[in-house]
This record gives C-alpha cells, structure tokens and sequence, in this order.
C-alpha cells in the first residue's frame, strides 16, 4: 500500500474550525472530504441524516460523523478529514472539539474508527492535539490512523 492509500492527508486537517452548530461541523469536515476528492456532494446528505438517527459523538471532545450503508455510492475512494474547534461545538449536550469524518465502506469504517478510538482515548494525546500549533503537528500525532 503506497502513500496514496492514506486516509488522513494533511491537507485534510484543519486546526480553526469556524462552525457553531453540529451541522455546520459536519458540513465543514465534509468540504474537506469533498476537496481530497473522497466523496461527492450527495455524502453529506447521508451524513446528516445518520446524525439524526444515531449520534456521532464518541467520547473526550471527539465526534467522528459518518454515512449510513446507503451511502456506498457517494464514497469515490477512503479518507477521512479532522477539524478542531477552539470554542466546543454542542453535540446534543456533548461538548465536541474535533469532528473526524470518515467516509469508507462499512468494514473500513470500522477499522478507521477503533483507531480513531484509541487515538482519542488517550487523554495525553486528546491534549497535543488540542494544542498542536499547525496542521502538520496534528498530522504528526494522528497519522497513526493511517497504519494498516
């Protein structure tokens, strides 16, 4: 598997997230998605409608938004985005400071996201990454992710 096999790509981490609203978020970590050329437009649609039905929010500031099954389709190849939010974005209660949108199918979804899990487990490295200077910090401590 080459470099472009990756899910995380720096370019699709952003450390200044503008949203306010969980939407909003959603919507923003999908923009990225739709910039590396990993979904079409119909992704984010599925990916809100999931929201509704089942909450994203895993746990330690951290939301990893996805689509349903049904949006196979809207998924052109693997990847996954991250922005962080300074000011907490409320997640039906939950206070969310990093949103990781994943698009994959469902088995890679599910490797992507016990990754995920362990990444933000750790309340040391939850910690750098809420305070990593640039995108290619967070990409530092997150690349993790793209270990197969």
């Amino acid at each position: 598997m080459g470099m472009s096999d990756d899910v995380l790509s720096q370019t699709s981490i952003k450390i200044n997230g503008s949203a306010s609203t969980r939407d909003d978020a959603i919507s923003e970590a999908n923009e990225l998605l739709l910039a590396a050329g990993a979904v079409t437009n119909d992704y984010l649609t599925s990916m809100l409608a999931r929201e509704e039905s089942e909450s994203s929010y895993v746990g330690n500031f951290f939301a990893a938004p996805r689509g349903g099954a049904e949006s196979a389709a809207a998924v052109l190849t693997p990847g996954i985005s991250m922005v962080r939010y300074s000011k907490p974005v409320d997640w039906g209660g939950n206070e969310v400071r990093f949103v990781v949108a994943i698009a994959s199918d469902e088995e890679g979804t599910a490797q992507i996201l016990a990754r995920l899990t362990d990444i933000f487990s750790d309340a040391e490295l939850v910690e750098k990454v809420r305070h990593a200077p640039s995108d290619e910090a967070v990409f530092a401590l997150l690349s993790v992710v793209n270990e197969r």
